[in-house]
């Protein structure tokens, strides 16, 4: 997986502002073609990932037999709960 600075190694350039150092600078269709195509490579390792997991969901399934139900713990207190059903049924 590529570091995000990787993707504008190669358009990068240096340009002077007037009474300053030089500065890296990059074009802007230069930085639009480095993020399609770093959004293309996490696409590409979304879909990778996505898929291993499925896999091994499966290899554990197969080795544990019947898969039982998961455990469902509240995320909030039962007070916070009990609002938040209140708020719903009211919506």
């Amino acid at each position: 997986m590529k570091n995000p600075a990787e993707y504008l190694d190669n358009h990068v350039f240096e340009a002077r502002r007037p009474r300053r150092e030089l500065q890296p600078v990059v074009a802007y269709a230069d930085a639009v073609q480095a993020i399609e195509q770093a959004l293309a490579d996490a696409e590409k390792y979304k879909y990778l990932l996505m898929r291993a997991l499925r896999r091994h969901a499966d290899d554990t399934r197969a080795m544990a037999g019947e898969a039982k139900p998961a455990t469902v713990l509240p995320f909030y207190a039962a007070s916070e709960q009990s609002e938040l059903t209140q708020r719903e049924q009211a919506a």
